[in-house]
């Protein structure tokens, strides 16, 4: 059975590497220890054993400095250069696979740089094709008690959601500042929602115009969300004292039979659909090109092809062309004869004045040319 890939993604300072850490001590403590991969280039110490570490890869200070870039640019471009060798990577991983059961992935403090860059589409679609993948989506509890930040924690969330195509689980960490059931009601009964956001702008002080244009926005943003809500599974935990890594470790199992079920299905059925629409692009070029040979061969039949070069032509109705056609109605296929070859159609068995009478025909077209023949001549091309 293919190892289930958790990948951890939230804000700065949500708790992250620490999560990371404790949820690998505590799938020791199980006696089912995961692999681990560390993906933040930037990081300079990690608290946990990484058996797969982007550092060891890419130097941060040295992309810094060889591409002249700043700590985002330089962090996008290590993941980049990473992202390329991803499936040597997931080959890492595959061969180790029978020894364990998850796969923990610790990414960017600046999720912008993951999420939303190509190269963390290219990791993500790697995992996701190979293993079944979860996305664990940390937040900072006491930093969302403001509902205004709470909404717009899970629009974020409802963006990754619908740009990853993956199974998400909210995991609301640092419980031990401050527990989670205010977010949890907040996004089960609208009501309760809406009374807190009203306690808040009155607590702040706004005024009647700002209160309502906030108050009406974030109140139709979480009408929006409820059905997102509805398909989440969430959990309140915390990386210090390891509170709530049970229950986070049978959300996982839940969103493992949900990838199997609906969303490997549902990516069987794209990838299907791509080989499909590849295979009729490939009939459909082979048959046009088969189509080209076949009119190809029929000219050929017919004796299209088989039309050279003449310096001389018995037929004056055709002088409009710069060269005339000479037809062998016994030989079908002719090669074409290029200008310089012609001297050497000239043998013993040629007109013996042949070339007598073109020099003569030269001389005489030069010596009676005159400029009215080059004005013709000039008109001609125009026309």
């Amino acid at each position: 059975m293919a190892p289930a890939t958790v990948l951890c993604i939230g804000m700065a300072g949500s708790g992250k590497t620490t999560f990371m850490q404790r949820l690998n001590s505590h799938l020791h403590s199980k006696k089912t220890p995961p692999y681990v991969i560390n993906l933040d280039p930037a990081v300079l110490k990690v608290p946990f054993g990484a058996n797969i570490d982007i550092r060891d890869s890419v130097k941060y200070k040295k992309v810094m400095e060889e591409y002249n870039l700043g700590p985002n640019g330089a962090i996008v471009t290590s993941l980049n250069l990473f992202s390329t060798k991803i499936d040597q990577v997931i080959k890492l991983v595959e061969k180790r696979s029978d020894k364990f059961e998850n796969v923990i992935i610790d990414t960017p403090g600046q999720i912008e740089c993951f999420i939303w860059s190509a190269s963390g589409a290219i990791i993500t679609e790697a995992f996701a094709s190979t293993f079944p993948t979860v996305i664990a989506y940390i937040v900072d509890t006491p930093r969302n008690s403001s509902p205004t930040t709470f909404i717009s924690n899970m629009l974020y969330a409802c963006s990754i959601l619908y740009k990853t195509k993956l199974p998400m689980i909210i995991v609301f960490n640092k419980t031990d500042v401050k527990k989670a059931d205010f977010a949890k009601e907040w996004m089960q009964d609208f009501e309760s929602f809406q009374s807190a956001l009203r306690e808040d702008q009155e607590l702040n002080g706004e005024d009647g115009m700002s209160s309502g244009y906030m108050s009406s926005l974030v109140n139709s943003m979480s009408l929006m969300l409820e059905e997102f809500y509805s398909n989440l599974d969430v959990v309140g935990c915390s990386a210090f004292s390891g509170e709530g890594f049970d229950e986070f470790l049978d959300a996982v199992d839940n969103k493992v039979e949900e990838y199997n079920e609906y969303y490997k299905a549902e990516r069987e059925r794209i990838l299907k659909q791509k080989e499909e629409d590849e295979k009729k692009r490939k009939a459909k070029s082979l048959n046009s090109l088969m189509k080209d040979l076949d009119i190809k061969d029929q000219n050929r039949k017919s004796g299209q092809d088989s039309e050279v070069l003449s310096d001389y032509e018995e037929d004056e109705e055709e002088d409009e062309y710069q060269g005339e056609v000479l037809r062998d109605e016994d030989e079908t296929d002719r090669e074409y004869t290029f200008p310089e070859d012609r001297n050497s159609e000239v043998s013993e068995n040629t007109d013996a004045d042949l070339q007598a009478r073109y020099q003569a025909a030269f001389d005489a077209t030069a010596k009676t040319a005159s400029s009215k023949t080059a004005e013709n001549i000039a008109e001609y091309i125009k026309r």
